[in-house]
Protein backbone atom coordinates (compact mmCIF):
# COMPACT_ATOMS: atom_id res chain seq x y z
CA UNK A 1 0.00 0.00 0.00
CA UNK A 2 1.34 3.63 -1.11
CA UNK A 3 2.26 5.91 2.11
CA UNK A 4 -0.42 8.49 1.08
CA UNK A 5 -1.59 11.69 3.14
CA UNK A 6 -5.06 10.08 1.57
CA UNK A 7 -7.32 9.63 4.95
CA UNK A 8 -8.55 6.64 3.03
CA UNK A 9 -4.92 5.19 2.90
CA UNK A 10 -5.58 3.37 6.07
CA UNK A 11 -8.97 1.48 5.80
CA UNK A 12 -10.55 0.70 8.82
CA UNK A 13 -12.88 -2.07 10.03
CA UNK A 14 -15.57 -0.25 12.49
CA UNK A 15 -18.13 -2.47 14.72
CA UNK A 16 -21.07 -0.53 16.68
CA UNK A 17 -22.72 -3.04 18.85
CA UNK A 18 -26.02 -2.40 20.99
CA UNK A 19 -29.62 -3.67 21.92
CA UNK A 20 -31.98 -1.43 19.11
CA UNK A 21 -33.62 1.79 19.89
CA UNK A 22 -29.33 3.03 20.94
CA UNK A 23 -29.33 5.28 17.38
CA UNK A 24 -27.04 2.64 16.20
CA UNK A 25 -28.45 2.56 12.49
CA UNK A 26 -28.79 6.25 12.52
CA UNK A 27 -25.63 7.00 14.20
CA UNK A 28 -23.94 4.21 11.52
CA UNK A 29 -24.82 5.01 8.49
CA UNK A 30 -23.97 9.07 9.58
CA UNK A 31 -21.06 8.28 10.16
CA UNK A 32 -19.67 5.92 6.90
CA UNK A 33 -21.29 8.27 5.04
CA UNK A 34 -19.46 11.71 6.72
CA UNK A 35 -16.29 9.36 6.17
CA UNK A 36 -16.48 8.00 3.10
CA UNK A 37 -16.60 4.45 4.50
CA UNK A 38 -19.11 1.43 3.23
CA UNK A 39 -21.97 0.07 5.81
CA UNK A 40 -23.64 -2.95 6.93
CA UNK A 41 -26.77 -3.19 8.71
CA UNK A 42 -26.45 -7.12 10.27
CA UNK A 43 -29.95 -7.16 11.38
CA UNK A 44 -30.67 -6.32 8.35
CA UNK A 45 -29.48 -9.93 7.28
CA UNK A 46 -31.26 -11.27 9.97
CA UNK A 47 -34.62 -9.79 8.95
CA UNK A 48 -33.85 -11.06 5.96
CA UNK A 49 -33.65 -14.37 5.99
CA UNK A 50 -36.80 -14.43 8.60
CA UNK A 51 -38.57 -12.94 6.15
CA UNK A 52 -37.73 -15.54 3.63
CA UNK A 53 -38.70 -17.93 6.60
CA UNK A 54 -41.95 -16.94 6.82
CA UNK A 55 -42.63 -16.34 3.15
CA UNK A 56 -42.12 -20.02 2.47
CA UNK A 57 -44.14 -21.28 5.25
CA UNK A 58 -41.17 -22.78 7.75
CA UNK A 59 -42.20 -23.37 11.07
CA UNK A 60 -40.36 -20.93 13.17
CA UNK A 61 -41.08 -22.87 16.53
CA UNK A 62 -38.85 -25.71 14.30
CA UNK A 63 -34.77 -24.91 14.90
CA UNK A 64 -34.27 -27.98 12.82
CA UNK A 65 -36.37 -26.57 10.44
CA UNK A 66 -34.63 -23.26 9.86
CA UNK A 67 -31.64 -24.86 9.88
CA UNK A 68 -32.41 -27.05 7.03
CA UNK A 69 -33.11 -24.66 4.70
CA UNK A 70 -30.86 -21.42 6.29
CA UNK A 71 -28.55 -22.03 3.37
CA UNK A 72 -31.20 -21.71 0.67
CA UNK A 73 -31.78 -17.78 -0.19
CA UNK A 74 -29.53 -15.57 -1.86
CA UNK A 75 -29.20 -12.20 0.50
CA UNK A 76 -27.21 -9.57 -0.86
CA UNK A 77 -26.56 -6.33 0.52
CA UNK A 78 -25.44 -2.86 -0.88
CA UNK A 79 -23.07 -0.90 1.38
CA UNK A 80 -23.69 2.04 0.50
CA UNK A 81 -24.59 4.53 3.63
CA UNK A 82 -27.02 6.94 1.60
CA UNK A 83 -28.86 4.08 -0.10
CA UNK A 84 -28.51 0.54 2.12
CA UNK A 85 -30.48 -2.12 -0.27
CA UNK A 86 -30.58 -5.43 0.46
CA UNK A 87 -32.45 -8.17 -1.32
CA UNK A 88 -33.81 -11.67 -0.94
CA UNK A 89 -33.49 -13.87 -4.30
CA UNK A 90 -33.72 -10.95 -6.43
CA UNK A 91 -36.45 -9.28 -4.63
CA UNK A 92 -36.27 -6.01 -2.70
CA UNK A 93 -36.94 -6.13 1.07
CA UNK A 94 -35.87 -3.23 1.96
CA UNK A 95 -39.68 -2.92 3.20
CA UNK A 96 -41.00 -6.12 4.48
CA UNK A 97 -38.26 -6.92 6.44
CA UNK A 98 -39.29 -3.79 8.99
CA UNK A 99 -42.85 -5.13 9.30
CA UNK A 100 -43.66 -6.62 12.63
CA UNK A 101 -44.85 -9.94 11.59
CA UNK A 102 -40.85 -10.39 10.90
CA UNK A 103 -39.72 -8.24 13.76
CA UNK A 104 -41.43 -10.58 16.35
CA UNK A 105 -39.59 -13.56 15.02
CA UNK A 106 -36.57 -12.18 14.35
CA UNK A 107 -34.77 -13.16 17.37
CA UNK A 108 -36.14 -16.99 17.29
CA UNK A 109 -34.52 -17.29 13.48
CA UNK A 110 -31.72 -15.46 14.64
CA UNK A 111 -30.52 -18.07 17.63
CA UNK A 112 -30.28 -21.07 15.50
CA UNK A 113 -26.36 -22.10 15.08
CA UNK A 114 -27.16 -22.89 11.07
CA UNK A 115 -28.31 -19.30 10.66
CA UNK A 116 -25.59 -17.42 12.55
CA UNK A 117 -22.81 -19.27 10.45
CA UNK A 118 -24.55 -18.83 7.55
CA UNK A 119 -24.80 -15.17 7.68
CA UNK A 120 -21.65 -14.17 9.89
CA UNK A 121 -19.92 -15.37 6.93
CA UNK A 122 -21.63 -13.33 4.78
CA UNK A 123 -20.71 -9.72 6.92
CA UNK A 124 -16.70 -11.19 7.18
CA UNK A 125 -16.42 -11.37 3.34
CA UNK A 126 -18.31 -8.39 2.82
CA UNK A 127 -15.99 -6.43 5.66
CA UNK A 128 -12.99 -7.53 4.02
CA UNK A 129 -13.91 -6.90 1.09
CA UNK A 130 -14.49 -3.07 1.81
CA UNK A 131 -11.61 -1.01 0.14
CA UNK A 132 -12.15 2.33 1.98
CA UNK A 133 -12.88 0.39 5.43
CA UNK A 134 -16.75 0.19 6.60
CA UNK A 135 -19.10 0.59 9.87
CA UNK A 136 -20.69 -2.42 10.47
CA UNK A 137 -23.50 -2.46 12.92
CA UNK A 138 -25.49 -4.98 14.96
CA UNK A 139 -25.36 -7.03 18.16
CA UNK A 140 -22.08 -9.30 18.13
CA UNK A 141 -19.77 -7.49 15.74
CA UNK A 142 -17.15 -6.57 18.10
CA UNK A 143 -17.87 -10.09 19.97
CA UNK A 144 -17.89 -12.60 17.46
CA UNK A 145 -18.58 -11.37 13.59
CA UNK A 146 -15.26 -9.37 13.38
CA UNK A 147 -13.57 -9.60 16.70
CA UNK A 148 -10.03 -8.20 15.46
CA UNK A 149 -12.14 -4.93 14.15
CA UNK A 150 -9.84 -1.78 14.65
CA UNK A 151 -12.42 0.02 16.34
CA UNK A 152 -15.48 -1.26 18.56
CA UNK A 153 -18.09 0.84 19.77
CA UNK A 154 -20.99 -0.43 22.35
CA UNK A 155 -24.00 1.75 22.31
CA UNK A 156 -26.30 2.00 24.98
CA UNK A 157 -29.44 3.79 26.13
CA UNK A 158 -32.12 3.41 29.33
CA UNK A 159 -35.21 1.24 28.44
CA UNK A 160 -36.99 4.70 28.88
CA UNK A 161 -34.98 6.36 25.86
CA UNK A 162 -35.28 3.91 23.40
CA UNK A 163 -38.79 3.12 23.60
CA UNK A 164 -39.38 6.95 23.43
CA UNK A 165 -37.02 7.01 20.22
CA UNK A 166 -38.47 3.35 19.10
CA UNK A 167 -42.04 4.29 19.41
CA UNK A 168 -41.28 7.75 17.38
CA UNK A 169 -40.16 5.48 14.66
CA UNK A 170 -43.14 3.04 14.83
CA UNK A 171 -45.13 6.12 14.19
CA UNK A 172 -47.70 6.73 17.23
CA UNK A 173 -46.51 3.23 18.83
CA UNK A 174 -47.49 2.58 22.67
CA UNK A 175 -44.24 3.45 24.70
CA UNK A 176 -44.68 1.38 27.23
CA UNK A 177 -45.75 -1.55 24.84
CA UNK A 178 -42.62 -0.63 23.25
CA UNK A 179 -40.47 -0.55 26.14
CA UNK A 180 -41.92 -4.22 27.18
CA UNK A 181 -41.04 -5.07 23.54
CA UNK A 182 -37.17 -3.89 23.75
CA UNK A 183 -36.82 -6.10 27.08
CA UNK A 184 -38.07 -8.79 25.61
CA UNK A 185 -36.09 -9.04 22.67
CA UNK A 186 -32.81 -7.91 24.73
CA UNK A 187 -33.49 -10.78 27.04
CA UNK A 188 -33.57 -13.24 24.16
CA UNK A 189 -30.76 -11.91 22.48
CA UNK A 190 -28.36 -11.55 25.70
CA UNK A 191 -29.39 -15.14 26.56
CA UNK A 192 -29.08 -16.96 23.44
CA UNK A 193 -26.48 -19.87 23.36
CA UNK A 194 -24.82 -18.81 19.47
CA UNK A 195 -23.13 -15.42 19.43
CA UNK A 196 -25.88 -13.43 22.36
CA UNK A 197 -26.00 -9.53 22.23
CA UNK A 198 -23.04 -8.48 24.69
CA UNK A 199 -20.53 -5.91 24.55
CA UNK A 200 -16.63 -6.68 23.89
CA UNK A 201 -13.98 -6.30 26.32
CA UNK A 202 -12.04 -3.71 24.37
CA UNK A 203 -14.73 -1.52 23.22
CA UNK A 204 -15.66 2.02 23.92
CA UNK A 205 -19.15 2.52 25.73
CA UNK A 206 -20.99 5.08 25.03
CA UNK A 207 -24.58 5.87 26.57
CA UNK A 208 -26.86 7.91 24.44
CA UNK A 209 -29.71 8.64 26.83
CA UNK A 210 -28.53 11.79 27.15
CA UNK A 211 -27.48 12.84 24.00
CA UNK A 212 -29.15 14.07 20.54
CA UNK A 213 -28.15 12.03 17.47
CA UNK A 214 -25.64 14.71 16.55
CA UNK A 215 -23.80 14.46 19.43
CA UNK A 216 -23.92 10.19 19.17
CA UNK A 217 -22.42 10.65 15.57
CA UNK A 218 -19.68 12.94 16.74
CA UNK A 219 -18.30 11.50 19.47
CA UNK A 220 -18.42 8.37 16.76
CA UNK A 221 -16.87 10.07 13.95
CA UNK A 222 -13.86 11.48 16.50
CA UNK A 223 -13.51 8.05 17.70
CA UNK A 224 -12.31 6.89 13.94
CA UNK A 225 -10.40 9.77 13.08
CA UNK A 226 -8.51 8.88 15.52
CA UNK A 227 -7.98 5.10 15.02
CA UNK A 228 -7.73 6.36 11.21
CA UNK A 229 -4.49 8.77 12.51
CA UNK A 230 -3.17 5.90 14.73
CA UNK A 231 -3.78 7.32 18.11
Amino acid sequence: MENGAAPTAKPVIVAIDGPSGTGKSSTSKAVAAQLGLSYLDTGAQYRAITWWMVTNGIDIEDPTAIAAVAGKPEILSGTDPAAPAITVDGVDVAGPIRTQEVTSQVSAVSAVPEVRTRITELQRSIATGAEHGIVVEGRDIGTTVLPDADLKIFLTASPEARAARRSGELKGADVHATREALIKRDAADSSRKTSPLAKAGDAVEVDTTELSLAQVIECVVTLVEEKRAGK
